[in-house]
């Protein structure tokens, strides 16, 4: 077997090819399909756990298989990255053992061990390209600090909506003075403000709080008490029917001071807001006690024009939430692991997203609402316009 050094090249025989990627902790594998313009032509050309084949190339959770006779003549190139989780080595660098080792028809042509990585949390690591009527494999070995979010952007891939918000109108010219007000004895009733949430304001003062849905609980725990720095929001789930594996996704949407959203997490983008907020990684099953996902949130580094954080939970496979029970999430106060809030889902609906819960500021004060709304979405993209909506429903002082 041939070893190759980085950026070197070697003929493949005829036949499917194996790649294997071996590390000393495990990482993730994914694939990008890539045409001669070095780009993907839709998110469809992606290929990784959640989205397991694509013509010729299909996920597995060592490497990728490729039947170059299957391939879309459109596609000249299929990249197979490998990329950190957050819940082992912080980089790279610390990884060690990593290795990868291409087959063709079962027989060993080539291996690959990358060096001189540092920072870098995702990897190019090889790639099975055209040459006419020749395939041919390269060692790449080049690494991301960003993370899958920086190869997936590169690539064309829609990891989020980069749309900047737009420009406020300028302020208008000062109002003629006003007339004076009818007397108050002649003025017409105007109906009372409706409270944040229909289920009435809570806190944290006699401990742990069970929400309903709608329900608002503020995060103090009364005078003298410490602010609350540093929060985890866990979301879990059950599949429905026994043995059934439900791959759900958690992410949060960051909403700012105009009521629209400007960042997110996700498991593909895991950290939003400079690090103020990261997300645990992907739970492909549901299966097993505690938190499935988990998203953190450092209240004291958020940035001042961050409004409300939206927890959402979405089905990319497609699979209803009918399939699931037992969905739930906890708001957890890091610097203590306690658990603060709680908010259990007890109905279902068929459809493929649902908005959990929002942690919005109240002046000084974050507080946090049960929202349990289902909705229609395959990914977090989808559920921005969803949440900007229902931040905006929860009435004035969020």
């Amino acid at each position: 077997m041939q070893s190759l050094a980085k950026g070197a090249n070697a003929p493949l025989p005829a036949g499917p090819v194996a790649v294997r990627v071996r590390a000393a902790a495990p990482v993730d594998i994914s694939a990008l399909l890539l045409t001669a313009a070095g780009s993907v032509r839709s998110d469809d050309d992606f290929v990784f756990y959640n989205q397991p084949s694509a013509a010729g190339v299909r996920y597995r959770e060592d490497g990728v298989d490729v039947d170059p006779a299957a391939v879309e003549a459109a596609i000249e190139k299929v990249t197979v990255t490998a990329s950190l989780d957050g819940r082992g080595p912080a980089n790279f660098g610390a990884l060690g053992g990593l290795r990868m080792d291409v087959e063709v028809a079962g027989a060993p042509v080539v291996s690959f061990e990358p060096d001189g990585l540092s920072t870098e949390t995702a990897l190019l690591c090889v790639e099975i390209y055209r040459r006419g009527d020749q395939w041919k494999v390269r060692a790449v070995g080049q690494g991301y600090s960003a993370g899958l979010g920086g190869i997936a952007k590169d690539f064309g891939i829609s990891v989020a909506d980069d749309t900047p918000e737009p420009t406020p109108p300028p302020a208008p010219a000062a109002a003629p003075a006003a007339a004076p007000a009818a007397p108050a004895a002649v003025a017409p009733s105007q109906p009372a403000a409706a409270p944040a949430a229909s289920g009435g304001k809570l806190d944290l003062s006699k401990g742990k709080v069970s929400l309903a849905k709608r329900q608002t609980v503020s995060l103090t725990k009364g005078a003298g008490t410490p602010p609350l720095r540093r929060v985890r929001m866990g979301l879990g789930w059950d599949p429905a029917s026994h043995g059934r594996n439900v791959d759900l996704d958690a992410s949060a949407i960051v909403i700012g001071a105009r009521g629209k959203k400007v960042d997110s997490v996700w498991f593909m983008s895991q950290n939003a807001c400079k690090g103020a907020i990261g997300h645990s990684g992907d739970n492909l099953t549901g299966h097993g006690g505690g938190d499935d996902e988990m998203i953190s949130v450092d209240l004291e580094k958020l940035p001042p024009d961050v409004m409300a954080i939206v927890f959402t939970v979405n089905s990319f496979q497609g699979q209803k939430f009918t399939d699931v029970r037992s969905a739930y999430c906890r708001l957890v106060d890091i610097d203590t692991e306690t658990e603060l809030v709680r908010f259990d889902i007890t109905e279902s609906a068929p459809r493929t997203g649902v908005v959990m819960s929002v942690l919005k500021r109240n002046g000084a004060v974050w507080e946090m609402t049960a929202i349990g709304e289902f909705e229609d979405g395959r990914t977090v993209r989808s559920m921005y316009k969803v949440a900007e909506r229902i931040v905006g429903g929860l009435g004035p002082g969020w």
